[in-house]
């Protein structure tokens, strides 16, 4: 059964108001770039946080926090500058399966980005066709593993154009991207439109996606991004990727659909 659009959009629209304010961000991965207001330390902050959000979100948010801590709370100027002798002290960081060694090629992929590819924001957006980022996300991820690499660290980078959801990537590109003067998203890469951004697709959105009647795939996969972008761009056109607010906070903070 097709849902009602125009009292799915209300449902929705409410729900995305709910959660899209700035009491948000404390307890979200969010709430490490909101250390910094440099552009750059929002960039790599940001990308480092969403790289490891996944699992317990307290201990997302507390990791996030303490890569910061290593990098001297100055992560541009960390990425930039650090000696060999510096990468030592991330020996002891682990989230989950992303460890110290994959922490250390970041920092050295980081570095790679802004010498060579015109910094994170140019590297996105070469790539973007006129309604998707998601051949830039697989450009990206190219130009990240150019530089030799340890072949454990590919899989913390998701690649669309091979079937992936790619959430947190999808996630990290909506904090750069939007702009709505609600305080969570910083809307700083002014060269992408919120129209060409995808849904972070995982396992809470995607199941209030199929009881809502936006995503009818039962995979959280590429396809399954294609199929909930396309649903979401009928309620806004302008700006669908607002609503991962309600999928999220219904998922996560109601527990809906409740049993």
């Amino acid at each position: 059964m097709e849902p009602d659009l125009a009292a799915l959009k209300e449902f929705l629209d409410e729900k995305t108001d709910q959660y899209n304010t700035f009491r948000f961000i404390e307890d979200d991965p969010v709430s490490v770039p909101h250390r910094y207001s440099r552009k750059e330390d929002i960039e790599i902050s940001g990308f480092l946080a969403a790289t490891i959000a996944w699992g317990n979100r307290k201990s997302i948010v507390k990791n996030g926090h303490r890569i910061m801590d290593l990098m001297d709370d100055s992560p541009y100027d960390f990425v930039m500058s650090h000696s060999a002798a510096e990468l030592k002290r991330f020996r002891s960081f682990v989230h989950r399966t992303f460890n110290h060694i994959d922490l250390v090629y970041f920092i050295k992929g980081l570095r790679h980005i802004y010498q060579k590819k015109g910094g994170l924001e140019g590297i996105f957006t070469a790539h973007c066709t006129d309604d998707s980022v998601q051949p830039s996300i697989h450009h990206f991820k190219k130009s990240f593993f150019e530089i030799p690499h340890p072949s454990r660290t590919l899989k913390h980078v998701s690649d669309p154009l091979s079937g992936s959801a790619a959430k947190r990537i999808n996630m990290y590109l909506r904090w750069l991207v939007r702009k709505d003067k609600r305080g969570v998203d910083f809307g700083i890469w002014t060269s992408i439109r919120p129209a060409q951004l995808s849904c972070p697709l995982d396992v809470h959105s995607g199941n209030v996606a199929r009881e809502l009647g936006l995503l009818s795939r039962t995979q959280n996969d590429a396809k399954a991004v294609k199929e909930l972008d396309t649903a979401l761009r009928l309620l806004d056109p302008k700006d669908p990727v607002k609503y991962d607010f309600a999928l999220f906070g219904l998922g996560v903070f109601e527990k809906f659909p409740k049993t």
